[in-house]
């Protein structure tokens, strides 16, 4: 019998917005505009509904690396990509989704320009095989990637470590902080599986494995709390990151493997500030490397702007 992990019939979700549409620009002022209490600065960014060439890049890597996933769905706001770059063969394999669709019978949460809120109900997407695996768009795969690195005996591979959160949860200031807003959503994700600050998997900023009855399973569990994180049209302190909630809930029923060796790279926002550059262009480079798998990049531009040749290092990262 074929183990599921090897079975075919795992998909990849992945969400994209092209923020300079001036539909959806307009759209997200309109919500901004209204909303009665002050947004955190994480939450209103610009680079956070920015799109250059991710999505793109995004797509090429899967079918370079992992041309076995059985189908492709990208989550869209009345927004369509340009694929025609892509082999036909490739874009068979991909769906497009609305908002509307995933949301069908919530939609008073729409629109929303939170990417938390949309991570909460990807579960809910018809068609959507049992094993899947979540890609933001900026997230691209670097090397072979295989069945059994995202799933093994039915079971999701999770990446990412154990942290103590628990100085930064007591600091009335770090809730301002727009680089810790991830920190304080993976503590609620986790404090409601039981596990407190001190003691949580801090997921990586990779690929993230999912199980579609385990998201369903928790939604039948705590519903008026998945109500509650969907009703933010931006993102707010009081979410939970909804692949942390799945993480530990996988992990306290010992239904998961934990990867915790280092086959991944994160170029957060401000890495070319807060490092020298030429420290920077070494990690860029080792995406290049057999030992890495997945690459996350979280502002392209400001990289590109810095190291002028960052996209030559994607390309040869990318390709097969």
């Amino acid at each position: 019998m074929i183990p599921p992990s090897e079975a075919p019939g795992t998909d990849a979700v992945i969400t994209w917005v092209d923020g300079a549409d001036p539909l959806h620009l307009a759209r997200r002022h309109a919500a901004q505009a209204t909303t009665a209490t002050p947004l955190h600065e994480n939450a209103i960014n610009a680079h956070r509904w920015g799109s250059g060439d991710e999505l793109a890049y995004c797509l090429r890597s899967i079918a370079n690396h992992a041309p076995w996933l059985r189908r492709i769905w990208i989550v869209t706001d009345r927004q369509t990509p340009d694929l025609s770059a892509l082999p036909h063969s490739f874009r068979e394999k991909i769906a497009i989704i609305d908002h509307s669709e995933v949301f069908a019978g919530l939609t008073d949460a729409l629109p929303t320009f939170n990417s938390l809120s949309i991570e909460t109900m990807l579960w809910r997407i018809p068609g959507l095989s049992e094993q899947f695996v979540y890609f933001n768009d900026d997230v691209f795969l670097t090397a072979r990637l295989d069945p059994s690195d995202l799933f093994r005996d039915g079971m999701p591979v999770l990446r990412g470590k154990w942290v103590d959160y628990s100085v930064i949860a007591a600091d009335p200031a770090a809730r301002a902080d727009p680089a810790l807003l991830h920190h304080f959503v993976q503590i609620n994700a986790a404090r409601l599986i039981g596990y407190d600050a001190a003691h949580l998997f801090n997921s990586a900023h990779v690929v993230h494995p999912a199980r579609r009855s385990v998201m369903a399973d928790l939604y039948r569990q705590m519903p008026d709390t998945f109500h509650a994180n969907i009703a933010h049209r931006f993102r707010d302190l009081s979410q939970f990151f909804p692949s942390g909630l799945h993480n530990h809930a996988c992990i306290r029923a010992g239904a998961c493997h934990l990867h915790t060796d280092a086959d991944h790279l994160h170029l957060r926002t401000g890495a070319v500030i807060d490092y020298p550059l030429d420290q920077v262009r070494a990690y860029l480079r080792r995406a290049t490397l057999p030992t890495s798998k997945f690459l996350c990049i979280n502002d392209l531009p400001q990289l590109e702007a810095a190291i002028p040749d960052t996209r030559d290092w994607i390309e040869r990262a990318i390709s097969a």
